[in-house]
């Protein structure tokens, strides 16, 4: 009987209130959808790091002709030069942080060079003679490129030593930035909607409180009294958030899965598991927000 009564009176306000509660369903959704995003924006910035760092190597430019660069005042690196680079690559001292070293000859790079810019204007703008050769170095750990630039940055032979790791700490730190920024209007978002499911929950107890001034003198327990309101906030947000859930299933497997995927060939990225993982945490949130801000608003406007 208790929980038949609950059940009428939580449809009962969900009924009288609809416009207000389609809001609180909507600002849930888009609060939650930001929040969400904001979570698979880290999820993949953290399988791109864990994909590309295991990859990502250094690369020992040698002299070309005519460079201008320090080490470079003898002209194209010697042979002799090359082995003293590729011996010291190899040696006691370096064999803790490097994994591996490939030599590429001016052949290689110049196959690469065609290879990535096919098709734009800077195909064969650079000979064949003019292509740097380079030691292709990947380390134990990624992140410790410092060491070879410093074993190298006075070698005669070497023009310059580039670390991948800086390109990709560029796209980083630009993906942080877009997850902050997500996690910033899904705060402001979440806010107004608890400020939302507040207004709608004082209106419906002000609406009903000739009922609960009669529950009242019955003695009907504050539990009793405030549980239809709470379910109320509480069945509107879990909505929202089922809401953005699926549409951010739908984002990723038509928009990552479907359409990225194709595009960005060799990266790692978020799938549906990763929705999956997600979507409990944002219902979750959804329900907890509701929760504390119905309980705030009950406790103020309940009491007799």
């Amino acid at each position: 009987m208790r929980a038949g009564f609950i059940l009428s009176e939580v449809w009962s306000g969900l009924r009288k209130n609809v416009s207000m509660v389609l809001s609180v369903v909507l600002v849930t959704f888009v609060s939650l959808l930001f929040v969400g995003a904001a979570i698979l924006l880290q999820m993949q910035v953290g399988q791109m790091k864990d994909y590309w760092y295991d990859r990502v190597q250094v690369s020992v430019f040698l002299c070309p002709p005519d460079s201008e660069a320090t080490n470079c005042v003898e002209g194209e690196a010697t042979d002799t030069q090359k082995k003293n680079i590729e011996d010291q690559l190899n040696s006691s001292e370096l064999a803790p942080y490097v994994d591996e070293v490939y030599f590429e000859d001016k052949g290689e790079a110049f196959e690469h060079f065609q290879d990535q810019f096919k098709g734009t204007s800077l195909e064969g703008t650079v000979p064949e003679d003019e292509m740097n050769e380079s030691f292709r170095v990947k380390l134990q750990d990624a992140e410790k490129y410092d060491i070879i630039k410093e074993s190298f940055s006075s070698t005669q032979g070497v023009e310059e030593v580039v670390d991948q790791n800086q390109l990709l700490d560029r796209l980083f730190s630009v993906l942080n930035i877009a997850t902050v920024v997500a996690v910033a209007i899904a705060g402001i978002m979440l806010l107004c909607a608890m400020l939302l499911i507040a207004t709608t929950i004082r209106l419906s107890a002000f609406s009903r409180r000739r009922e609960t001034g009669i529950m009242r003198l019955v003695g009907a327990s504050n539990t009793f009294i405030q549980l239809p309101f709470l379910l109320e906030g509480v069945i509107a947000s879990a909505i929202g958030a089922t809401m953005s859930a699926g549409a951010l299933g739908l984002l990723v497997h038509f928009g990552v899965s479907g359409w990225l995927e194709g595009q960005a060939t060799g990266f790692s990225l978020i799938s549906g598991v990763n929705v999956l993982i997600v979507a409990p945490i944002l219902i979750a949130i959804g329900v907890i927000m509701a929760g504390a801000s119905s309980l705030i608003t009950l406790n103020k406007y309940t009491k007799v």
